[in-house]
């Protein structure tokens, strides 16, 4: 009696054992840890791709939020020309350039994007290559139900290279002097807050160096606006020289950066020019003739010293 006892619960633990076996899942045959090894590949292939200097990129405004953003054919073509980034996919090496951008997409760590300024403004042949401004790219259940303010959950998830913009959406790695910026931040905050107690020769210091960095940046503007205005009118090209660090949309490395982008606009009329000539040849006189004296101010600095 012991041993048929025995031998109906050793029927019995196979056969539930073998219903579990078919009811699993064979994808999920794999543990939870390489899964998420798995998912974390392309994590780490975005951030490879993303640091990588041969993908060119910019910063817009993308929902009141400074993001950065590349073209779709500049991925293409930086895929081609880097085929060994794809040994960070591992199993997922031998994809298409479109099924990997997909797939980054479907992971939600790029957003496809579209330009807020779709219609070419006055006294321009084409779009702007590179807008300032982006909006989410809808998709087309999205635009069907008619929604205003699109989050990235109805954002179109399909790669494209026609005029076709894509932002990344996770935070990037701070490099080391950014940390080292915010750890001395607060150190700046209370040495400026401490100001009205520093000694007379350190305000003084402080206030002509403030000084001579404000001049700096004057005298740069006037630089920049004097060439433009030269070329502008002699050439008939417009000629920026430094970009304008006056803009939201300026990085760091794009302030340093002397020269000057490629003309995209419309060749400037000749009427146009020969006003804008005569009114600065009108200018230049009108301040020459209200200069003061050199013999005056020869003689007045004498007496200064005094």
């Amino acid at each position: 009696m012991k041993k048929s006892g025995a031998a109906e619960k050793r029927k019995a633990r196979r056969s539930s054992a073998s219903v579990q076996n078919v009811g699993r899942d064979p994808s999920s045959d794999t543990p939870p840890r390489k899964q998420a090894a798995k998912q974390d590949v392309y994590q780490l292939f975005a951030e490879k791709v993303r640091d990588h200097k041969d993908l060119e990129s910019r910063w817009a405004v993308l929902q009141e939020t400074r993001v950065e953003y590349f073209r779709g054919k500049d991925f293409a073509s930086f895929m081609k020309n880097h085929p060994e980034l794809k040994e960070i996919l591992e199993s997922d090496r031998d994809l298409e350039t479109e099924d990997i951008a997909n797939n980054l997409l479907q992971k939600n760590l790029l957003v496809r994007c579209d330009r807020v300024v779709k219609t070419v403004r006055p006294g321009k042949k084409k779009l702007s290559t590179w807008p300032a401004h982006l909006e989410i790219f809808p998709h087309p259940f999205a635009l069907a139900i008619g929604y205003g303010y699109l989050p990235y959950a109805f954002a179109e998830r399909v790669f494209s290279e026609n005029d076709a913009f894509f932002a990344w959406t996770f935070v990037k790695r701070r490099p080391l002097w950014q940390t080292l910026l915010s750890f001395f931040w607060p150190i700046l905050t209370l040495a400026i807050c401490l100001f009205p107690v520093y000694p007379h020769r350190c305000k003084l210091l402080i206030l002509y160096s403030c000084a001579g960095l404000l001049l700096l940046i004057l005298s740069l503007l006037l630089l920049r606006a004097a060439i433009f205005g030269a070329a502008w009118i002699i050439l008939g090209k417009r000629i920026w020289f430094f970009p304008n660090i006056l803009a939201e949309e300026a990085t760091l490395r794009e302030l340093f950066r002397f020269l000057p982008k490629k003309d995209e606009e419309e060749r400037p009329k000749w009427t146009a020019r020969l006003f804008y000539a005569i009114v600065a040849v009108l200018v230049i006189l009108l301040l020459r003739h209200h200069a003061p004296d050199e013999a005056a101010r020869a003689r007045s600095v004498p007496n200064l010293l005094l």
